[in-house]
């Protein structure tokens, strides 16, 4: 009787339970080249079926769970580690272009109004940070470079 109920049981088998022992028999009949094709399948019959707004409605979703799931750390190490790569991956002149690109985007985009605001945060934040010290430090520096310029001319 034991026998029929270790049957019965294996018959009941659950959507789940059978998702995860056809995932695993999956898994060793087959290499990650396997895997990688058939998302490259899915990713384009995903792509002709569905358009922008698809894709803009899903990376919201995707993005407010995120936040909720996750504090500001995980952004600040997730952002470390991506600045950490793009570094490894990238040189000078790839963060000049991008730097200009970025620049004169920003410029078509703003006006006087908007630099004269940023400027003022900027002369704010520095100010709060180094105090009245780093001026005069900076000043005389500033000074002494500006005559040791003019004598030279």
């Amino acid at each position: 009787m034991a026998k029929n109920n270790k049957q019965n049981k294996n018959q009941t088998m659950t959507t789940e339970e059978a998702g995860r022992k056809g995932g695993k028999t999956t898994a060793q009949n087959h290499d990650q080249e396997f895997y990688e094709e058939i998302g490259q399948k899915g990713g384009e019959t995903t792509a002709q079926n569905h358009d922008q707004e698809f894709y803009e409605e899903i990376g919201q979703k995707g993005g407010e769970t995120t936040a909720q799931n996750h504090d500001q750390e995980f952004y600040e190490e997730i952002g470390q580690k991506g600045g950490e790569t793009t570094a490894q991956e990238h040189d000078q002149e790839f963060y000049e272009e991008i730097g200009k690109k970025g620049g004169e985007t920003t410029a078509q985009e703003h006006d006087q109004e908007f630099y004269e605001e940023i400027g003022q945060k900027g002369g704010e934040t520095t100010s709060s940070k180094y105090g009245e010290e780093h001026y005069e430090k900076i000043g005389k520096k500033g000074g002494r470079n500006s005559g040791n310029g003019s004598n030279n001319n």
